[in-house]
């Protein structure tokens, strides 16, 4: 999991997964199992599933090579009353 800046100065939690087993495991199932255990900032607002971490030459994880998220909106903004 990595915080991404946003464009109001913001941070979002994006995951990157590599699943064992590919059957089964999608970004919802994944997001409602962490809900149920993290509290609601700690919930990634993306999940991006990979074949394997990019890592560098001395086996570390390379983040500039980790693909761009897709970040979801979430849920509709409501204008106060």
């Amino acid at each position: 999991v990595i915080a991404l800046e946003e464009a109001g100065g913001g941070k979002r939690l994006a995951a990157y997964v590599v699943a064992a087993d590919e059957d089964g495991v999608t970004a919802e199932a994944l997001r409602a199992h962490l809900a149920g255990r993290l509290p609601a900032y700690m919930v990634p607002a993306a999940i991006t599933f990979l074949e394997a971490m990019p890592l560098t030459v001395n086996g570390k994880l390379d983040r500039r090579a980790l693909p761009d998220p897709e970040l979801s909106s979430g849920s509709a903004y409501v204008a106060p009353r």
